[in-house]
């Protein structure tokens, strides 16, 4: 640990330092423990980049920490030869967004190195699609995603388009690390930075490039045509980036009925309507629901402050209630869609796939199996999946047709190598428009593609485990299951135990032991009888163990009660560990 109390003193007595930051630093003077939360560490830049609370401090999200990291990312980018191409920069609606955007663009421009920045917010896959449309060497994007407003993030993307994996990854990380001295971070001007060239503002064009390439997605124009002035579509994009580009996508497309939530409409950084701006959670869709049930609405979407995820209800004719959807449910659905009617439209190409995470439904496979399709498991994390398209690119073997993961984030396309929340609120309503002109909603059509394949039901239990004593015991938990697996949880047999940090898959009938093929993590998958499972991993942002879970069953009733059974035993088997 850091002498945070000398590094404390040292900000305070450093002429580098603004005067807002100080005045900041002295009104905590008389607080140790808040000293210590800010500089005890350097706020970490990990693989997702950066994450942390906005304020003053060696571990909070200031415009230093963010010159820190862009020196960083700038020194690596000179060191692979790549200053020549640029870097493209969005924001969202947080505290600061713009503000950490502009140090990030000054940081760069004084090494040499473009930034496009865009002129106002915009949501994270089209961050990506610049990204690759600008031919760029890497992308910014500042924001925490569906974080409660005290936070902001800084998240980079590599020339492909996706988040950075290895080895820029670690590059990165290394380069950052190595910037100690915030003084000798390179800033400049903006006005000279646009003088020179180094500084361009980007805006409408990419929007309008945007668009196109999600509308190139468009199956069915003929039902939208039919029924999309009567489907009746409720969204709120929580205070965030979605609102322009969503509804500016289904209106092009034909879609008359759409029902904005007014109290969440407008960009807003403190997010006043919800704790926190997820659409996972109940609360996010309160108001849109008293809205859907005042106009009648086929369903209901919202998408979380930076639109890369997008939460779902729709509407059930026959009990007349709108029911949620889980990412698992949205994505399979969709997944259904897509390759459906691309394959009564024009085939499917021989060499095509579906990606999804191990943490994602089961389902997800027996779909893509059923189409003949390749389906590929990758590690929790979309950046793996964008992974998979840059291999086939640069193969030239492996169609991507679609991919999600169970934490509300799909692509159709390879516009972006992001989850795409606006491509996929486009693709959900184009859905409902065409089981509409079959005399069905949505929730029909899951309920057929449950009838067809099984009642899958996913779900996932989470411990939180907060300081040092927590992480060990979290660790404990993990070494327990790794070195004494179960061979029986709950009802159901363990078939298979894959260990992913030790690159090992034990079939537990034969005994015999193959690869994982997949990188190495600290996760534990146990494959169980009756396509069940049971997958164990430590968050990666939070003091957290996450069980993640999934049964089949033979009817809505049937799943319900597997999957609480399941989880219970879950609970019980973690317990006994604590």
């Amino acid at each position: 640990m850091t002498d945070y109390k000398k590094v404390y003193e040292e900000w305070l007595a450093n002429p580098y330092f603004d005067n807002a930051t100080k005045e900041e630093l002295r009104n905590i003077a008389d607080d140790e423990k808040e000293i210590k939360e800010r500089f005890y560490a350097d706020l970490e830049f990990g693989t997702a980049g950066l994450r942390g609370i906005i304020g003053a401090g060696t571990n909070r999200m200031n415009m230093y920490t963010v010159r820190k990291a862009t020196q960083g990312l700038a020194n690596y980018i000179m060191s692979v030869g790549a200053k020549d191409k640029g870097v493209a920069i969005a924001y969202d609606s947080r505290r600061m967004s713009p503000e950490f955007a502009d140090e990030a663009a000054l940081c760069l421009a004084a090494n040499g190195i473009k930034a496009y920045v865009f002129e106002s917010l915009r949501p994270t896959p089209e961050l990506s699609f610049a990204v690759r449309t600008l031919k760029c060497t890497a992308g910014i994007n500042i924001t925490a995603s569906h974080n409660p407003p005290e936070y902001n993030g800084y998240k980079v993307y590599w020339e492909d388009g996706a988040q950075i994996t290895p080895p820029h990854d670690t590059g990165i990380m290394a380069e950052v690390r190595k910037v100690t001295d915030y003084a000798a971070v390179k800033t400049m001007e903006k006005e000279a930075a646009k003088a020179a060239g180094l500084y361009v503002v980007i805006g409408q064009e990419i929007d309008d490039s945007y668009m196109e390439a999600l509308k190139s997605q468009v199956i069915h124009w003929d039902a939208i045509k039919e029924v999309g002035k009567d489907l009746k579509i409720v969204y709120s994009p929580l205070h965030g980036t979605g609102n322009i580009p969503a509804r500016r996508v289904l209106k092009e497309l034909g879609f008359e009925n759409v029902y904005v939530v007014k109290e969440q409409e407008l960009p807003d950084g403190e997010f006043p309507t919800v704790s926190y701006p997820n659409p996972e959670a109940e609360e996010a869709f309160v108001l849109g629901l008293a809205l859907a049930k005042e106009v009648d609405a086929d369903l209901v979407l919202a998408t979380d402050p930076d639109a890369d995820r997008l939460g779902v209800y729709v509407k059930d004719t026959r009990g007349g209630e709108y029911r949620s959807m889980t990412g698992n449910m949205s994505g399979c659905l969709l997944e259904e869609y897509e390759l459906s009617q691309r394959k009564a439209a024009a085939g499917l190409p021989e060499d095509g796939a579906v990606v999804s995470t191990i943490v994602s439904s089961n389902m997800a496979g027996v779909i893509a199996r059923a189409y003949g399709l390749r389906f590929i498991e990758v590690l929790t994390g979309f950046k793996f999946i964008g992974q998979q398209i840059l291999g086939f690119e640069k193969s030239g073997k492996g169609t991507y047709l679609f991919g999600f993961e169970e934490s509300y984030g799909c692509l159709i396309g390879t516009h972006a190598r992001d989850k795409d929340a606006i491509v996929a609120t486009m693709a959900l309503c184009e859905a409902a428009a065409y089981y509409k002109t079959q005399g069905k909603t949505l929730w029909d059509a899951l309920i057929d593609m449950y009838e067809k394949y099984g009642y899958f039901k996913d779900d996932v239990k989470a411990i939180t485990l907060k300081g040092i004593e927590g992480l060990e015991k979290i660790q404990q938990i993990l070494e327990t299951l790794r070195n004494e697996p179960p061979t029986q949880i709950g009802a159901y047999k363990v078939t298979s135990f894959r260990d992913y940090k030790k690159d090992t898959v034990k079939n537990l009938e034969t005994g015999e032991v193959t690869a994982t093929g997949l990188p190495s993590s600290n996760v534990l998958y146990f494959d169980l009888e009756d396509d069940a499972w049971l997958c164990v991993r430590p968050s990666g942002t939070e003091p957290k163990v996450k069980f993640y879970y999934g049964i089949k069953g033979t009817s809505l009733d049937d799943a319900d009660a597997k999957s609480a059974a399941l989880g219970q035993k879950v609970l019980d088997m973690i317990n006994e560990m604590l």
